[in-house]
């Protein structure tokens, strides 16, 4: 120290840097406790913009706590799926409200009603209209004799030869024996007494032409009548007179002659 120096002028030289540091220790003090100035807020985003953050953020917490809410043990569908399906049904009715088209309700497990179509009527045979002196009960006859012919593939020589024959014997009536009480069991349009002769060409079950109940049937009884003109040799070639004669082995040989015109009429009808 200089010799010169006193305390009271080194006290008096240190005296302004005191002040400046109080100074700025009383700046900071009263700093303490002034209201501090309150904080810059960044703007908000317009409300459309809030509202949809918003319902998003909702959202998406409600998938998630639907997801967290399912068993852990049990395989969760992803997220994504789930907001693809959303996404996928929102443009759907989307479209729907742009078209005007009402919304379409789910119609799982209701059955179309069915239209009730009206039953058809079974078609009943037209029954031929007799000719050449026939009531309709014998062309009823004269028509099964036909069709059975024709089922059989036989010529139309053969259906003359029939009809003939049958005119002959029954005149078209399919007849009960008063011989055979059986015979009356079964649906007949009158009855004979020649021996134990039955039906429309009065063939005999003791022949061998079948039996009673058979020999009632029209269909039968022309069946086995053209079975046995088969088995004539060159018939085709014989008049229909000895034709009918070869199968019947009659007493009147001669008497089928008289009905061929007749049966030629009723065969050009019926084919």
């Amino acid at each position: 120290m200089h010799p010169d120096d006193s305390p009271t002028q080194q006290t008096t030289e240190a005296r302004p840097a005191d002040r400046s540091t109080d100074v700025a220790s009383a700046e900071r003090m009263i700093g303490r406790h002034r209201t501090p100035p309150p904080p810059r807020r960044r703007p908000l985003a317009s409300t459309p913009a809030r509202v949809a953050v918003a319902t998003g953020v909702s959202c998406c917490l409600g998938l998630v706590a639907v997801v967290g809410a399912r068993d852990t043990g049990q395989r969760h569908e992803p997220v994504r799926e789930v907001l693809a399906d959303r996404a996928a049904a929102d443009q759907r009715a989307s479209r729907d409200f742009q078209r005007g088209a009402p919304p379409v309700t789910p119609t799982a497990g209701v059955r179309p009603t069915a239209t009730a179509t009206p039953a058809r009527r079974p078609v009943t045979p037209q029954r031929p209209r007799p000719v050449a002196g026939l009531d309709q009960r014998q062309m009823d006859n004269a028509k099964v004799i036909v069709d059975v012919g024709r089922d059989m593939r036989m010529p139309r020589r053969a259906l003359v030869v029939a009809l003939a024959t049958a005119m002959q014997e029954s005149d078209l009536h399919n007849l009960a024996s008063d011989v055979l009480p059986e015979s009356y069991d079964y649906p007949h349009q009158g009855s004979g007494a020649d021996h134990d002769s039955l039906g429309l060409f009065q063939q005999r079950p003791s022949s061998g032409w079948g039996s009673v109940a058979q020999l009632m049937r029209p269909a039968y009884a022309a069946r086995a009548f053209y079975a046995a003109l088969k088995e004539v040799p060159d018939w085709q070639e014989l008049s229909v007179t000895d034709a009918a004669q070869a199968v019947q082995s009659s007493a009147f040989p001669g008497a089928y002659a008289k009905h061929e015109k007749r049966a030629t009429t009723v065969v050009d009808v019926l084919v």
